[in-house]
């Protein structure tokens, strides 16, 4: 092999190993950002969805209501483990 095309290579892995390395420490840095607790969403699995007022009983069971514009969105867990979700339109 001739030595360029050796250098050549030799760039071209390096390029691509410091490609690979800004991307995953990106990956890392946004990854402590948290939303602010005055947002109504938050984010999961990179989309923003809508974050709402969760009560949660002594046994283990809860409610959360979303507004969305006119619509409300329930949703209750049982104790038991049985998750139910009601949507209400105005």
């Amino acid at each position: 092999m001739p030595r360029t095309l050796k250098i050549i290579v030799g760039i071209g892995v390096f390029a691509l190993a410091a490609t690979a390395a800004s991307a995953a420490y990106a990956q890392v840095a946004t990854g402590d950002q948290a939303t602010p607790k005055d947002f109504n969403w938050e984010i999961k699995d990179g989309k923003r969805v809508p974050k709402g007022q969760r009560q949660v009983n002594a046994d283990g069971s809860w409610r959360e209501e979303i507004r969305q514009g006119k619509c409300v969105t329930i949703k209750e867990k049982s104790a038991a483990g049985d998750y139910k979700e009601t949507r209400k339109c105005d």
